[in-house]
């Protein structure tokens, strides 16, 4: 006979050291090539994209890094180290690439209003941001 396992929602503390660790992380492989391309004036500029480099670096290369994460592993590495992981909230499988590409996207929305999507995290039942609930992904320990 088959054991079911209980769902345990990964809470907002929890994923802000995961969002933490990646965000080190992120800073520790951007950071040096954006000073090797622009120099201490990357900190001094009043600009919010500095060029291609930085577009690239700072923007396509972190898409690209944690979709391909999500996809292969199913979490970042701060999600890892927190023993965490992101599947479909419907099924508890996977989520396909439209989910999350739609969730990386909607870290914006999350974000926007002073970061209540994510605050919300520690008042919602299922512990679902906002941009869980618009991919419809949930956040679990594994």
């Amino acid at each position: 006979m088959e054991e079911i396992k209980e769902i345990k929602y990964v809470g907002f503390w929890k994923r802000l050291i995961a969002t933490v660790i990646d965000t080190v992380i992120m800073m520790l492989i951007t950071m040096p090539i954006l000073l090797s391309v622009y120099g201490k004036a990357y900190f001094t500029s009043k600009a919010p994209i500095k060029g291609a480099v930085d577009f690239i670096v700072s923007y396509i290369l972190p898409a690209v890094f944690v979709i391909f994460l999500w996809k292969y592993k199913s979490a970042t590495p701060g999600k890892m180290i927190i023993k965490a992981k992101i599947v479909d909230a419907d099924t508890g499988g996977l989520p396909t690439n439209k989910q999350l590409v739609i969730r990386f996207f909607a870290y914006l929305v999350s974000s926007i209003p002073m970061g209540l999507g994510f605050i919300w995290i520690a008042f919602d039942k299922k512990k679902q941001s906002w941009h869980d609930k618009m991919a419809k992904t949930l956040v679990i320990y594994t």
